[in-house]
């Protein structure tokens, strides 16, 4: 029985005194900020400019523009740094923070001339730019600092030029407080050029785990400037081995660098995203309270496994209890992991929200209320999600969108800005989004969606579903793709959002299904074969795409019954049947759309609702139909049937398909002629 006691209590202990003593030494905060996209005066009060670097033409330009003759374009360095430095490493704890970054550049050489000499992401001690940091030295060193341990700095170089000391004139490198790197690749064998005659763009992802101390570095090209951002690619073309605290400053600065030589070259950063797990040390204040709560918690914890000698029976008799405090300690135990959003305090939120008021109630739905709130000692607006549902379903929710959106970082994604669990209330916190859902301006009376509005939105879903398929760590399948879940901020940019029914699937699978839910989502936008699998996947998650494109082209939901057709889809297709398809374009829009966008989109949706699963566009496809570098899909002039059972697709998993259809229970709404399933909300 003793045995038994100390199984119970001892990986309870150990946990307890890990999440104890990563509390008492620091903090680890998530910065997570997307720049750019464009650029603009905006930026100028939390960058440091080192002259003659500037934003410029909605970019950063490290060194000038060539174009210009207000500036010296030879023999030149600059650097564009963030203001805020970040705590990288602290003395007692082994590991150091980790960081993810990723950016788009150009690189462009005039005149058909030799490029010179390159640019750095760099991380530094300092805001100061180095004397005579010119040509070779990339504004990172100089010729008497170069190789000098005190210079503190890592930084990857995109080098255009060769020396002595490179491999080649085009080549990507890690450089530790010196310019000869101690990894390098020529990217020539890639089909990459850094410096080409004419414009081309490159996507860089850098990533650092302060874990495992290894540096990572992809890269690729983007097809257009305002294209969707392409898929990062599986294997880094560089990694090493590195630990920052043996490298750089405890407190550090992320930014850029570049410099000429003897032949002009604009070294140019059009958009920038980053994300840094970093330390925040206790003041001295918190550190004597920490000392003296451990020591009074190690002898609680003393008295319990006493007391769990004595009282195994009782225990494992209130078994529900026991569970309800592992529960407790679990949820306390994620406030102190790293990367987690920020712990809010329920008052705080009370008080944002004025007492969740009704006159700040954004949107209400299966899963809860939406309120508006308002951080004033941070100036800054923000929605609160309070979720309805108090048992353990409701908490089951809650863990799964706050496990999921967590970790997410894209610019078409509502970010998540931080949590609250307290008594049994679970709340969400999110950046405010100022123009609301996209179904509030299609569906309403007021003045429609530009064309230019609507097909900034369609690519900004796309990219967003792009990477939630193909580009985070994990597939994830949205389950609720529609109008009411895609968010737009104050210039109309779309962000998708309510990740309720989301769910993560390992790379392996294609598929998740919740056990004995049935089927879940929004009727219109559920693809066919759901209510036979009960399985939503990536392909269920194109069909409701399809559907959302053809709100957007058309200003009708799916449920629209139009010419004795019970489904929009359906009169769309037969539009398209007889040639006539721009007929489906909305109305309001009177003329002006571009023709050609709007037949490609139709085609493109009519596509995605094809009702056989593996016969829908993958999300590579639709991003690069609609950025117009491939051709829509070819689509049948009749809407093939949907039959069941039907032949499996390829890549589903069979042996996990139910023949069995389990649909819940419908609440019609007569306002919107749709019926929902489950979940109605807005973020």
């Amino acid at each position: 029985m003793k045995k038994k006691n100390m199984e119970f209590f001892a990986p309870k202990i150990f946990i307890f005194f890990s999440c104890l003593q990563l509390i008492s030494q620091a903090k680890i905060i998530t910065f997570d900020k997307q720049y750019g996209d464009p650029f603009d005066h905006t930026y100028a009060p939390l960058l440091e400019i080192k002259y003659p670097a500037q934003i410029s033409n909605q970019a950063l330009q490290i060194t000038p523009d060539t174009a210009s003759t207000a500036y010296k374009t030879l023999n030149n360095s600059g650097r564009i740094l963030l203001k805020r430095p970040f705590k990288l490493w602290v003395d007692d704890i082994s590991r150091t923070a980790s960081f993810n970054t990723s950016f788009l550049v150009n690189i462009y050489r005039p005149d058909n001339k030799t490029g010179a000499e390159g640019l750095a992401f760099l991380i530094c001690p300092n805001l100061d730019l180095p004397l005579n940091s010119q040509g070779q030295y990339l504004g990172l060193t100089n010729a008497t600092t170069n190789g000098a341990p005190s210079n503190k700095i890592i930084a990857i170089e995109l080098d255009t030029f060769k020396q002595e000391f490179d491999i080649d004139d085009n080549h990507v490198g890690i450089d530790i407080n010196n310019v000869e790197s101690v990894e390098s690749k020529s990217l020539t064998p890639y089909g990459i050029e850094l410096a080409p005659i004419g414009a081309r763009f490159y996507n860089i992802w850098i990533q650092y785990d302060g874990i495992k101390k290894i540096l990572d570095v992809y890269i690729i090209e983007q097809m257009t400037k305002n294209g969707a951002t392409p898929t990062r690619p599986k294997v880094p073309i560089l990694t090493h081995n590195v630990d920052l605290k043996e490298v750089v400053n405890e407190d550090s600065y992320f930014g850029f660098s570049a410099s000429t030589g003897h032949f002009k070259q604009l070294n140019c950063v059009l958009r920038w995203n980053l994300t840094v797990e970093y330390f925040q040390e206790k003041n001295n204040q918190e550190k004597v309270l920490i000392t003296s709560v451990s020591v009074g918690v190690t002898l609680l914890i003393v008295l319990l496994i006493l007391s769990g000698y004595f009282g195994y029976y009782y225990f494992f008799n209130e078994k529900k209890r026991g569970d309800d405090r592992s529960e407790s300690t679990i949820l306390g135990a994620l406030k102190s992991l790293p990367g987690m959003p920020r712990d809010f305090e329920f008052k705080e939120l009370k008080e944002a929200t004025n007492n969740f008021d009704e006159k700040n109630k954004l949107g209400e739905g299966g899963f809860g209320v939406v309120y508006k709130g308002y951080l004033v000692g941070e100036k800054l607006e923000i929605a609160v999600k309070w979720f309805s549902r108090e048992s353990i379903k409701g908490q089951d929710d809650f863990l799964a969108e706050l496990t999921i959106i967590n970790r997410l970082r894209h610019k078409h994604l509502v970010k998540l800005l931080g949590w609250s669990h307290r008594h049994g209330k679970l709340l969400l916190v999110y950046e405010y989004m100022p123009n609301g859902s996209l179904d509030k301006h299609l569906f309403s009376s007021g003045q429609p969606l530009r064309w230019s509005v609507r097909y900034n939105i369609v690519s900004g879903v796309a990219s967003a579903l792009h990477y939630l398929h193909n580009e985070y760590e994990q597939k994830v399948v949205h389950r609720d793709l529609k109008a009411n879940n895609i968010m737009l901020d104050s210039n109309f940019n779309a962000r998708l959002g309510d990740f309720g029914l989301a769910r993560a699937i390992d790379n392996e699978k294609t598929s998740y299904a919740d056990e004995g839910e049935g089927v879940l989502g929004t009727m219109g936008y559920i693809a066919p074969e759901c209510f036979h699998t009960g399985k939503a996947t990536q392909h269920s998650d194109v069909y409701a795409f399809g559907a959302v494109l053809l709100e957007l082209i058309c200003g009708q939901r799916p449920g629209t019954k139009v010419n004795g057709f019970q489904l929009y889809l359906d009169w769309v297709w037969f539009l398209h049947r007889d040639g006539r398809i721009l007929e489906a374009v909305d109305t309001r829009l009177g003329d002006q759309y571009v023709v050609e966008e709007a037949e490609r989109l139709l085609l493109l949706a009519l596509a995605c609702s094809h009702p056989i699963a593996n016969q829908r566009p993958k999300t590579q496809t639709i991003v690069q139909v609609i950025s117009g570098s491939v051709p829509p899909p070819q689509v049948p002039p009749f809407k093939p049937s949907f039959v069941w059972p039907s032949m499996v697709p390829m890549d589903i998993d069979s042996s996990s398909i139910v023949d069995t259809i389990s649909i819940t229970t419908p609440q019609y709404s007569s306002e919107n002629n749709s019926i929902e399933y489950q979940t109605n909300s807005l973020i």
